[in-house]
């Protein structure tokens, strides 16, 4: 199983990231302001395409919303189509009134 990392800087923007050797095989970039989260962009890499790691991003994401009370905003379309393919599984963390 591929650890993934969370990487903030002192402003709140960072990535979730999976690396393997050193190489980057995947990541989430987001943002954390207040009480929400937000995704920008994710993207798994040749080396990393076909296991899965994009969902492993978004559950990761989703947890780590969870545990800190954030709501999440959206932006990214990957981020955003499971949002809306699993509104039941993403609701507690959805924040539609801005995604």
């Amino acid at each position: 199983m591929e650890n993934v990392q969370l990487i903030l800087n002192e402003n709140g923007r960072g990535v979730f990231l999976i690396e393997e050797n050193n190489e980057k095989l995947a990541e989430m970039e987001i943002s954390v302001k207040g009480s929400n989260l937000t995704s920008y962009h994710t993207e798994t890499f040749e080396k990393g395409k076909g296991r899965g790691l994009g969902r492993l991003l978004m559950e990761t994401m989703a947890d780590y919303a969870r545990k800190n009370n954030l709501k999440v905003i959206a932006l990214c379309p990957f981020v955003h189509s499971q949002f809306k393919r699993y509104a039941d599984k993403y609701a507690d963390i959805w924040n539609q009134e801005v995604s």
